[in-house]
């Protein structure tokens, strides 16, 4: 059914009588349409759950095109941003178009469906300026890194399962606290996958988040392992290009302090959480994505 929500998206923005805007949202990589899958599995494959997820993938696309022009970034899952082909004003203009015209269908499908999405937008937003501002120098409050990846990463997927569940009449909360869970463990697990794989497996370089600024778990983690000298070394790393050496210190000191099982196993904790939410809903397919969010190289 994955097919049949490109479809609608591809609808909604023929609908605009714009072929320019059709034309570039074509070059968009699709990724892996996990928030599509999420409605899917859970509100099932009628029109209205076919429209939600199109709805979400939508505003998922906005936000990443947002993401690439604020971040500076030129590559998209191994191949060239759409900033990078046409220029920032083309990639904002293109984000708004997909906001806009996605909070435009929402209303058309259920009033608390919409109330829930809109407000993961605008968690979604400040988690963006939050991103910003910590990554200005290093962070080493994990708290305040839980709370920014909440609001950037886990609030949308967070916000896919309720509404799906309002759309089949099933419990919110426990939907709710499903997406927020993987939501959670997805990103730490995407901030550890630029630590530990190179960068032709990520399409980018490697440990890029740290050169970029941001003080990702694997680096609080480490910060709080290492002697007052190292942690002076670490800091000074922070936000600058790494020459090859560094890099190999930085991967060194974590496999000293086994940096990279402690985040993986607090990221697979917030996933048997929600696998065990699951499991009491008899929802075995969406414990599955569920293991699927830490089971990737990528």
């Amino acid at each position: 059914m994955i097919e049949a929500v490109e479809r609608k998206i591809e609808q909604f923005i023929a609908e605009l009588g714009e072929q320019d805007t059709l034309l570039l949202y074509d070059r968009l990589p699709h990724g892996k349409r996990l928030r599509a899958k999420l409605v899917l599995k859970i509100a099932g494959s009628s029109l209205q759950s076919i429209k939600l997820a199109a709805v979400i993938e939508m505003i998922h696309a906005a936000s990443l095109l947002h993401d690439d022009v604020i971040d500076d970034a030129f590559v998209r899952r191994g191949k060239s941003s759409l900033n990078a082909i046409y220029g920032n004003k083309t990639a904002i203009m293109l984000g708004d178009v997909l906001y806009s015209k996605g909070f435009y269908e929402l209303n058309n499908i259920d009033k608390e469906i919409a109330k829930v999405v809109s407000n993961a937008v605008v968690q979604l937003s400040l988690g963006e300026r939050s991103d910003v501002l910590l990554s200005q120098s290093f962070n080493h409050d994990k708290d305040r890194y839980l709370h920014m990846i909440y609001q950037k990463t886990a609030s949308l997927i967070e916000a896919t399962a309720e509404a799906a569940a309002i759309l089949a009449s099933k419990n919110r909360d426990t939907y709710r606290q499903y997406g927020r869970n993987i939501g959670i463990a997805f990103q730490m697990i995407d901030d550890l996958l630029d630590v530990t794989q190179s960068s032709e497996q990520l399409g980018k370089p490697a440990m890029h988040d740290y050169e970029e600024g941001k003080s990702t778990l694997p680096f609080i983690y480490l910060y709080e392992a290492l002697n007052d000298d190292e942690k002076f070394r670490l800091e000074r790393l922070h936000a600058v290009m790494l020459k090859e050496e560094d890099q190999q210190w930085i991967s060194l000191k974590m496999q000293e302090h086994e940096i990279i099982q402690k985040c993986f196993l607090e990221a697979k904790e917030l996933t048997d959480e929600a696998i065990a939410l699951m499991q009491q809903s008899g929802e075995s397919e969406l414990e599955d994505i569920a293991r699927a969010m830490i089971e990737r190289s990528f």
